[in-house]
């Protein structure tokens, strides 16, 4: 080990690129980290989404555009246009102490708008990671039609 560590300065010395794009990678991953850590929802998989709907039957809502929604969505999800989200709906504002999970095709919808569901002062968000894709990837069921 002390050889390594008196090797080391020479190695950085004629290795200056690589040792750069290493500290940035992980000065990169700590960050997102962090991040992750800090933003106040969770991201499930499928299996945590299902057992979070079967324990603490959630307010899922789906953000998927209205085709996407009625060619399949998780059972019981209620549609919400992305263009009519808000978190202060006097509806909402009556689940702001339950589980609300968001739904989308692909996770990154979903995610911007629990961002805005813990800003807004909620304090279980729960955002199904992969999105619809993942659901089905996971061979889950989904229901059909706009209801």
């Amino acid at each position: 080990m002390s050889s390594f560590l008196h090797r080391l300065p020479e190695f950085l010395g004629h290795h200056m690129l690589l040792a750069l794009a290493f500290a940035g990678l992980v000065a990169a991953i700590l960050s997102n980290e962090i991040s992750r850590r800090f933003r106040g929802y969770k991201e499930l998989t499928p299996g945590a989404l299902t057992l979070l709907i079967n324990r603490e039957n959630p307010l899922l809502v789906d953000l998927s555009s209205a085709a996407d929604f009625e060619k399949g969505h998780i059972v019981g999800a209620r549609h919400v246009a992305t263009s009519q989200f808000d978190p202060e709906n006097k509806e909402l504002a009556k689940v702001r102490d339950l589980p609300v999970a968001l739904v989308c095709k692909t996770g990154t919808t979903s995610a911007q708008a629990a961002a805005r569901l813990v800003k807004a002062g909620f304090g279980k968000v729960y955002v199904l990671d992969g999105g619809m894709a993942a659901w089905r990837e996971a061979a889950l069921p989904t229901a059909k039609g706009s209801k």
